[in-house]
């Protein structure tokens, strides 16, 4: 069937098109059909030839079918989809990956019938050229907007498609496109509101274009040069093939147009360059155009450099060269910043100030001409949002390329550009990935969050990147949440005594440390409450908790999750984000989304709390605000959003901020706040003096002295929550038997958020799995992933089992995802645990249930997402370090006792919150008198603000508590047993070892 419906004749399709048919020269080949879209294609998959779609989540993939339409410009039937997509989706059509690919280099291009909705989208057309498939080509592509009604031929000659930067998914061939071996191609619908399409008779058309045989290309789109200077703007030739060209190539070129005046700020230059055949592909020749000193201070001036070109396809964009902005006050470095802001803030119009306001999406600006045409003052990579190849090197030259269009600017004020870099610079492939935040929780080591937030902040910014959207503050209160090892735990305390990572990703509080070379500004995130979240209160998709309702009272929103938040302004956090979810306070609002509560975010963020730095919202979350866009915006904005994330909407954005301030809705006074706001943000980074990347540091990233960090902090985060006869350390000489899904997979191990949003298993990222830590460590180790190998001759088991990688609601329980282990991850159990001596270590975002299994099982620990370095898990199980880590978050017997959190009343989890034997070489000794007498000592030293003291003896107390309930955890025992965590945590050390007390005398 497929090579009847790529093998059409014309004359059918003529007989099928009666009002369609085109005029056709005498020379020019017959269109060759792609799709008739009759049913000759079927929806599937790779290996088999077919129609298949896709998003960057559940909900954004279009949904597909053939429909009979009597008006269809050819045949009976036409392909026509919804859509509503919030981050990327679209379809594609694929040729078989075992089938020879096609020749098209005998067309033109490639044209379709679409059903116009005039609604001025863009809809972008991808084809796939050479590699071993469709899924492993060179991508290119091109676009058309929907700016017409009803069905029209839309055709796209093959020199309009440009190679694709944002994504290659073999990162790329050979940059030409040679269109001899062809494997389909993919239409990406516009995201935003809702929306449906229908397209027809996908064809071949025309005689091919000789200028895709050559193309002319320049070093640059933008060309700066200081006020007098020369720029040099150098052309080349290239060639398919890299062959000598065959006929010859001339480029014309002449300065017109552009803010500069030719004859005072420049000389104007003309000319014609040219190429002979038999030129080499890839030679160059320079065009240099003088510019001339006026001694007045200005803003920057553009000089278009046209050129005409014949023989070759033309460059892209006319190349523009850029006298530099001079001798204006906020160009000052000496100058206090606010000063310097106030200076650029009255020059500045309201279309330079609502592009402040706006971030895109690296791929959504392409090339990055818009960041010039909508004065962007942001781009951010999404999760998994990656330049190809994805190398530091890339991502700095990435970066630095849309850095030099800001400088076409009027002012050439430069991008922030921000990524979620959560758990180390966890988007690029080779840097360090460190535990989770659950696991940093779990680590109650305030210096190793510094010492992480350091090692991620130099890996980033050693990129080019200033801006992580990190730490996650939020107070995780169901463990069913998508989100949950995003947070350090579910005590505000804890939270808050793990904000040093703000110093350790921004330096000092007062901000002077922002521009180094190895610190970035942070984000608090998610302001406010979205670990509150109710389960089932969600209405985004098939989400259950995430992004749904927090119902508190007044007491417990200041008490539980605005805390954090106040240490964080303390602490001179830049930037803070809202969440997606709502906040129901019982004042009779109802449930009310952050992003329009400025009651909070104006109220008490920037009231109350004296947060000077910006508010950037979260990804498209204007779109779940109430009313058209126009309200949409005017909410957010008016509430006290900042910065507004919308990635592939941020022209509608920018246009209809301009709007609102023009109708007066929203006020030039709230928009110059925010504007200045982000200005400050920008100048306190060194990015007016410095906008280009440093990778000075790059040799640091992945190295092992910051593995060494990473590898500390794994072994820091592990808690041993059983520990039967002493089982764990292992010895040496012991023969252990390795098994579970999660023993030998990086990829689970690492969890969501790494390399791409979602994370996944496999071998993705470089690092030390859980295994490979165990056999680098000595042990004499067999592994049997599924526990299907001989368990006889060996002494001891270790099962490593768990999750799979998820992120936000993704991973929500009931969205495909439940707390209890897998059935496989259950038999590898059963069957080690009944053949020997058993340790099981579960690789979990969050506590899974295993009350069921616990008495077969001689030892317990929660390794939670370690990270790249299985090194550090194997450290404490050989005993090359201890168990320290404690419990973040209560470990539950069942699911229906959740949501189940520290300070409950009724309160009986199968592990308390701050529970975390240890494997210290000698416990401490003693009994109630004993933990009398530290509590005296304990009270003396809060009353000293001895800290260091006070923590040392709670900890010893807790020790001695744990070794004479350990088996046998009752209600009675846990409740003060965490309670007292709690109260260490705030510091009332003499109150921690009473109810430390309280619990020894229940065990």
């Amino acid at each position: 069937m497929r090579r009847t419906a790529l093998l059409a004749s014309a004359a059918l399709l003529a007989g099928l098109l009666p009002w369609a048919a085109t005029a056709r020269a005498a020379d020019e080949p017959p269109p060759t059909a792609v799709d008739r879209f009759e049913g000759e294609v079927p929806f599937a998959k790779q290996p088999a030839e077919g129609i298949f779609t896709w998003g960057g989540d559940t909900d954004d993939p279009p949904a597909l079918r053939l429909a009979d339409r009597a008006d269809a410009p050819e045949g009976a039937k036409v392909l026509t989809g919804t859509y509503e997509i919030s981050g990327y989706g679209g379809f594609t059509h694929d040729y078989a990956a075992t089938a020879p690919a096609h020749d098209w280099s005998a067309h033109r291009g490639i044209r379709f019938w679409w059903d116009g909705r005039n609604d001025g989208r863009k809809i972008t057309v991808e084809i796939k050229d050479g590699g071993a498939h469709g899924e492993a080509s060179e991508l290119w592509t091109a676009s058309f907007t929907d700016d017409f009604t009803g069905w029209k031929r839309v055709e796209l000659p093959f020199t309009d498609f440009a190679y694709r930067t944002d994504y290659q998914p073999v990162g790329g061939i050979d940059h030409i496109l040679g269109l001899k071996e062809m494997w389909g191609y993919s239409v990406t619908l516009p995201a935003g509101d809702k929306g449906d399409f229908a397209m027809d008779g996908v064809e071949l058309y025309g005689t091919a274009d000789p200028a895709l045989r050559a193309s002319v290309t320049t070093d640059a789109p933008v060309h700066p040069v200081e006020e007098g200077g020369t720029a040099k703007v150098r052309v080349s030739v290239a060639t398919t093939g890299a062959a000598p060209l065959t006929g010859p190539v001339t480029v014309t070129y002449t300065t017109a147009g552009g803010t500069a005046a030719s004859g005072t700020d420049y000389t104007p230059v003309s000319g014609t360059l040219t190429f002979p055949a038999g030129t080499a592909s890839g030679a160059t020749r320079t065009v240099e155009v003088p510019t001339r000193r006026d001694r007045a201070a200005e803003p920057a001036e553009t000089i278009p450099l046209k050129l005409t070109v014949t023989g070759a396809k033309a460059p892209a964009e006319t190349p523009q060269v850029v006298i530099d902005a001079h001798g204006l006050p906020y160009l000052n470095a000496k100058l206090p910043i606010r000063e310097r802001v106030a200076d650029l803030l009255g020059r500045m119009s309201l279309a330079e100030k609502a592009g402040q306001m706006t971030q895109a999406e690296r791929g959504a600006v392409g090339q990055g001409a818009d960041i010039t045409a909508y004065a962007l003052g942001s781009l951010l990579s999404g999760g998994g949002s990656t330049p190809t190849p994805n190398t530091p090197e890339a991502w700095a030259k990435m970066i630095d390329a849309f850095q030099l269009r800001a400088q076409a600017t009027r002012f050439q004020i430069p991008l922030i550009y921000g990524v979620d870099a959560v758990h180390g610079h966890n988007n690029l492939t080779g840097a360090t990935i460190l535990p989770h935040n659950i696991g940093i929780g779990a680590a109650r080591d305030p210096q190793l969050a510094y010492q992480t937030g350091a090692v991620t902040a130099a890996e980033v910014r050693a990129t080019g990147v200033p801006w992580d959207f990190a730490p996650c503050l939020c107070v995780s209160r169901d463990e069913r949440w998508g989100r949950a090892y995003e947070s350090y735990g579910e005590d505000p305390a804890l939270v808050e005594s793990m904000e040093t990572v703000i110093q350790g990703l921004q330096g000092r509080a007062n901000g002077e440390d922002l521009s180094r070379n190895d610190k970035v500004l942070a984000t608090a995130k998610h302001f406010v409450a979205d670990g509150g979240t109710a389960y089932g209160s969600s209405t985004t998709g098939t989400y259950t908790i995430d992004q749904g309702v927090t119902t508190v009272t007044r007491k417990q929103l200041e008490d539980i999750h605005l805390a954090p938040y106040q240490e964080a302004v303390d602490r001179g956090v830049g930037t803070v984000m809202p969440s997606y979810s709502s906040l129901d306070l019982g004042d009779g609002k109802g449930a009310v989304k952050m992003h329009a509560r400025g009651d909070m975010i104006n109220g008490v963020l920037k009231g109350r709390m004296g947060f000077d730095g910006f508010v950037i919202s979260d990804y498209n979350a204007t779109d779940q605000l109430p009313g058209d866009r126009a309200a949409q915006v005017r909410a957010a904005v008016n509430a006290g959003v900042d910065m507004m994330m919308v990635p592939y909407s941020y022209k509608e954005f920018s246009t209809t901020l301009a709007d609102e301030a023009r109708a007066g809705r929203v006020t030039t006074k709230r928009i110059d706040d925010a504007v200045s706001r982000i200005l400050i943000e920008k100048m306190k980074l060194g990015l007016f003096e410095h906008p280009y990347a440093d990778t000075s540091r790059a040799a640091a990233i992945g190295s092992p002295e910051h593995r060494k960090v990473a590898r500390r902090a794994a072994a820091e985060s592990q808690v041993l929550l059983k520990n039967t006869g002493g089982l764990l350390p292992l010895k040496k000489s012991r023969k252990v038997y390795v098994a579970g899904s999660n023993a030998d997979d990086i990829g689970n191990q690492t969890g969501g958020w790494t390399v791409t949003w979602q994370g996944s298993s496999g071998n993705i990222v470089p690092g030390t799995t859980i295994l490979q830590g165990l056999r680098k460590a000595g042990g004499q180790v067999t592994y049997s992933k599924d526990a299907s190998a001989p368990t006889a001759g060996h002494d001891v088991g270790v099962v490593v089992v768990g999750e799979t990688p998820y992120a936000e609601g993704a991973g929500d329980v009931g969205n495909g995802h439940d707390l209890t282990l897998s059935a496989a991850d259950q038999a590898a159990v059963d069957k080690v645990c009944a053949a020997m001596e058993c340790a099981v270590l579960i690789v979990s975002g969050r506590p899974q249930l295993i009350g069921d299994r616990l008495d077969k099982i001689d030892a317990l620990v929660a390794s939670w997402l370690p990270g790249t370095e299985g090194d550090g898990v194997a450290d404490v199980l050989y005993g090359k370090r201890p168990f320290t880590g404690q419990l973040p978050v209560s470990w539950p017997k069942s699911e229906a006792q959740l949501p189940i959190n520290v300070g409950d009343t009724a309160y009986d989890p199968q592990f308390p919150y701050g529970w975390g034997l240890t494997t210290l070489a000698e416990p401490p000794r003693g009994g109630a008198s004993a933990l009398s007498a530290l509590a005296s000592r304990a009270t003396a030293a809060e009353r000293h603000g001895d800290a260091r003291t006070g923590r040392a003896l709670v900890t010893r107390a807790r020790l001695l508590v744990q070794q004479k309930a350990a088996g046998h955890l009752t209600q009675a025992v846990s409740k003060p047993f965490a309670d007292a965590d709690h109260l260490l945590l705030t510091g009332r050390y003499g109150k921690a070892v009473e109810k430390l007390a309280e619990a020894y005398r229940a065990a």
